[in-house]
């Protein structure tokens, strides 16, 4: 049974000891004195990381009242006013970032806790490069009024210095990673019904599919960390929600200056001479650990990676021992689900996941792993657009869901994620 709950795997030294640089405490001004403001926040800017302690200075009250009526024309000027929470806001919640994370990684940090009274998990991020203001605040107005129930919902966001403050609606559940692989019994998974793996598949090519096409942008967004740890299945419905959407877009992570088809953007190098990858091993497609340029195509490439997951139990990349060397020898779910798609019917049964028991449509098996590894093809152009993907995936759900239907078997789960 899956106990970590997990959604965000993230982290960052904490913000109140790092000093600012000039050009970033100019960025932080410019960004505070320009955005709308929230008329439910107690706060009526972004307040810079000098101001942690002191919530009521002169300073800041001054600093509010000039830049009212510009906050106001700007809040005017946007279809729907997205929530800015303010900094000192975020540093209560957080207990001044000294609360334990919920989760965290080398790059960056997140907390779960309590926000204006909504349950939230606060994910902080460094800026990538630098992005003009106005096309930040569209990007955070559209992201903000996207709605889709395959997408953890972004409620708000705040900023000082060089890092922002992305506040997401909390979801209770357990990601997939813990739901395949349980790290304390491994021959255990809350994922023991095909139809309820078939059910996820849906959801996670739904949500990208909105991703790349409907949510609100004439290019659509990249998602850029798609991965079993960034997908968390909600306790209540035991549907899948994909986490991190609008992160690699207000992260400068992702620009619209180069497109390699008709609605794809690109991750542009930076200034440093030093060029860093946002990207996950064992889920990076061919091209962007060569070039460092991500598009929705790459998302695809990705998804592709979590589809073998889901189907076969494995990780996307691990290491074992080689029992005649000595060492370790590198094993990737991609390499052993080509193995075992050409020895034919016998090969697919083989790797699928043990655990299902054989209880699964062995036709409906081997067409999602073709379709996987369609996905995970090293020419982005041959890999299908996510509308067509989740076509194809409807249909095979729909015959999963018959083939359950004449065996008697129960399609609608109540499944706990608790401790066990």
């Amino acid at each position: 049974m899956c106990k970590s709950r997990k959604s965000i795997d993230v982290a960052q030294p904490r913000l109140s000891r790092q000093p600012q640089s000039r050009q970033s405490q100019r960025t932080s001004k410019s960004f505070e004195s320009s955005l709308p403001v929230d008329p439910s926040s107690g706060d009526n800017f972004i307040n810079s990381s000098s101001n942690i302690h002191s919530h009521q200075s002169s300073s800041y009250s001054k600093s509010s009242i000039s830049s009212r009526s510009s906050l106001s024309s700007l809040r005017d000027s946007l279809p729907e006013n997205p929530h800015i929470y303010g900094f000192p806001d975020v540093c209560v919640a957080t207990n001044n970032f000294h609360a334990k994370p919920f989760s965290s990684s080398s790059s960056s940090s997140s907390w779960h806790c309590t926000l204006q009274g909504k349950d939230v998990i606060i994910f902080q991020r460094k800026l990538r490069r630098s992005m003009e203001l106005a096309d930040l605040c569209r990007k955070l107005s559209v992201i903000c009024r996207s709605h889709h129930s395959s997408l953890i919902k972004l409620l708000g966001a705040s900023m000082s210095g060089n890092y922002i403050y992305l506040v997401y609606d909390f979801t209770e559940g357990a990601n997939l990673a813990n739901c395949l692989r349980n790290p304390k019994n491994p021959s255990f998974t809350v994922l023991s019904k095909w139809v309820s793996r078939m059910q996820i598949a849906a959801d996670l090519a739904h949500g990208l599919d909105y991703i790349h096409h409907c949510s609100g942008l004439e290019t659509g967004f990249t998602h850029n960390h798609i991965k079993s740890t960034s997908i968390i299945i909600a306790e209540d419905s035991f549907n899948a929600k994909i986490c991190h959407f609008g992160t690699a877009e207000l992260c400068g992570e992702v620009t619209e200056t180069s497109k390699t088809d008709s609605n794809s953007k690109s991750l542009v190098r930076t200034g440093s001479k030093v060029m860093r990858i946002e990207g996950t091993r064992g889920y990076m497609a061919p091209e962007l650990q060569f070039s460092g340029m991500v598009t929705q195509k790459c998302d695809v490439y990705a998804f592709g990676v979590v589809l073998l997951e889901l189907l076969s139990g494995q990780e996307s990349l691990r290491y074992v021992v080689d029992e005649e060397s000595g060492g370790y020898s590198r094993v990737s779910v991609i390499d052993s689900a080509k193995v075992a798609v050409a020895d034919g019917v016998g090969g697919v049964r083989k790797w699928v996941d043990k655990r299902l028991k054989d209880s699964y449509p062995l036709e409906v098996a081997e067409k999602m792993v073709e379709l996987a590894l369609e996905c995970l093809e090293e020419d982005p152009a041959k890999r299908p657009d996510m509308g067509l993907v989740v076509g194809r995936i409807s249909k095979l759900y729909l015959e999963s869901n018959n083939w359950a239907e004449k065996l008697g078997m129960p399609i609608d789960f109540s499944v706990s994620l608790a401790p066990r």
